[in-house]
């Protein structure tokens, strides 16, 4: 199975029920598929062949949804990215998978141009919205793409073992890594998830996580599947409408990550059992702390909570079924449907139960390999247990309690898991160098309660005095995501260094957890051991 079936099979079962809700629209599955047909005949109009990639540069919006799905349909793998991504990093991408084609927002161009302009292999740019004359040689709007487009049938897209789709995530060097998913790893994810969360074709699931981020991402592909509706919104900045909506839209799923939980519970207005409607709540990224889970529990009495982990390389790995939070509410639980998980030492043995290790991952839902970085495939996917597979060594830290649930320990790299999403303190580094007076600089995560980890720049300046943390942290929002900008900066008149000269990030990272004292994240008291890092970034 390919994944645009989803939406085709819905259409057939339910062509006038209503797939999508964004701000004033309402999209039917029958107007889904249409768009979507339109669309993917405006691409191989413009020349976008079975196997190219589409760089999709828009907010959560309709014209989201309609080019993911059009995209696929025309045989091509699309890569979703972040509207905050500034120019440099988005040129990197579009050279990078040498994309044939992008489709944007009018208001996105004055990031998308510049970065196009560098790419030669992009073709064709499309545009929703446009608003000013063609700034791009081969620019056309989006609608008037999909009116003029030829009608005949579209040629046979592909099979399941094709590429769907590449998402990139950060690296240790900073330069994004191009995680490669097959139609068939997001049909074996989505079934997974979509089988312990019980989805039906009544749920209505309100998504305010970015449609880059593979968690929001899969709330369209997996109501896509059942044939559910999912109310789409651009973000969580206003919780008050989006608490409107949970009641105006009777929600019955609510995917949160722990910054959205923290804000739910400092509403004083919010009352405990205001929303029966709702069915679940799901929360990854980061664990919530048990105190919130208690608190979520007694806001929203009659929904089950599901705590879960996951990274980018396999969508979802375990779940913690809710019946077992008020037992076990430092675990991230069981393996998914259809997965094995297990934890080894350095040399891949498994270990028994309070040992820490390595956690491995097992299933069809692991993803093929790092577009075109065979080194970086090769540290992570492994030989497995039986010689026709590898698996996914995650390089996260967890151990196993005597009944097999997971605990998560820490991380192997330097990776920053930061609102859900990953961050390489290089990147970061990278731009802080940019700013006149940083002598040197080292970009840490430190503990926080409600991010998971917060960005901390530890910078020592050119001169005593020539920098404040205001300019600093100016400086990053201009050139960074905004996920990406430092929380913190810290002056200091020197960094600690290895024997060879070069600045320690560990060192700095272990001064700052020795400052903070967190609380152990394992519901055992059992040491880190010294492990070598062997892969670059997990979620």
């Amino acid at each position: 199975m390919r994944v645009e079936h989803f939406l085709d099979d819905s259409t057939r079962r339910f062509p006038d029920k209503l797939a999508l809700l964004s701000g004033e629209r309402r999209i039917t599955y029958s107007q889904l598929h249409a768009m979507a047909d339109r669309l993917a005949a405006g691409l191989r109009w413009q020349g976008v062949a079975r196997g190219d990639r589409v760089v999709i540069f828009l907010d959560n919006s309709v014209e989201a949804v309609v080019s993911l799905f059009a995209s696929l349909k025309a045989g091509a793998v699309f890569t979703l990215i972040n509207p905050t991504t500034k120019h440099d990093k988005l040129a990197f991408v579009l050279n990078n998978c040498r994309a044939k084609a992008v489709i944007t927002h009018d208001r996105l161009l004055t990031v998308a141009a510049p970065a196009i302009a560098q790419a030669p292999s992009v073709a064709t740019t499309v545009v929703a919205d446009l608003t000013e004359k063609p700034a791009l040689p081969a620019q056309i709007d989006l609608h008037t793409l999909m009116t003029l487009a030829p009608t005949t049938a579209l040629p046979h897209p592909g099979i399941d073992i094709d590429l769907a789709m590449i998402i990139y995530t950060s690296g240790s060097t900073g330069f994004p890594k191009g995680v490669m998913m097959t139609h068939q790893n997001i049909v074996a994810a989505a079934t997974s998830i979509t089988t312990y969360l019980q989805n039906t074709p009544d749920d209505i699931i309100l998504n305010v996580l970015p449609l880059s981020f593979d968690y929001g991402l899969y709330q369209i592909l997996m109501s896509a599947m059942v044939g559910a509706t999912v109310v789409l919104e651009k973000s969580f900045t206003f919780p008050i409408l989006i608490l409107q909506q949970l009641h105006r839209q009777q929600v019955t799923g609510l995917p949160i990550v722990p910054t959205m939980a923290a804000i739910l519970l400092q509403m004083k207005d919010l009352a405990p059992g205001a929303f029966p409607q709702l069915r679940y709540i799901t929360n990854t990224a980061a664990a919530l702390p048990p105190a919130h889970i208690q608190r979520l529990q007694k806001l929203f009495p009659t929904t089950r909570i599901y705590s879960m982990y996951g990274l980018t390389e396999c969508k979802r790995c375990t779940y913690l079924p809710p019946e077992q939070l008020p037992l076990r509410p430092a675990s991230v639980g069981i393996a998914i449907p259809n997965t094995e998980v297990y934890v080894v030492d350095d040399q891949g043995q498994k270990v028994p139960p309070r040992v820490v290790g390595e956690l491995v991952i097992r299933g069809a839902h692991v993803m093929k390999g790092y577009w075109e970085n065979p080194q970086a495939t090769d540290r992570v996917l492994r030989p497995g247990p039986h010689p026709w597979e590898k698996v996914l060594h995650t390089g996260d830290l967890f151990n196993t309690d005597d009944d097999g649930y997971l605990y998560f320990v820490g991380r192997k790299d330097d990776i920053i898991k930061t609102r859900g999403e990953k961050v390489s303190p290089k990147e970061v580094e990278n731009v802080l160098y940019a700013l006149p007076g940083v002598r040197e600089a080292a970009v840490v995560g430190v503990p926080d309660p409600i991010l998971g980890s917060a960005i901390k720049a530890v910078i020592v300046p050119a001169q005593h005095g020539c920098l404040t943390e205001r300019e600093v942290l100016l400086h990053c929002a201009l050139h960074l995501e905004d996920l990406m900008v430092p929380k913190t900066v810290e002056f200091r008149p020197e960094l600690p260094k290895t024997d060879s000269g070069k600045i320690s990030r560990r060192q700095v990272q272990a001064q700052e957890l020795q400052r903070s004292h967190p609380s152990p994240a394992s519901a055992f008291e059992s040491p880190i051991p010294s492990l070598t890092p062997t892969r670059e970034p997990s979620l």
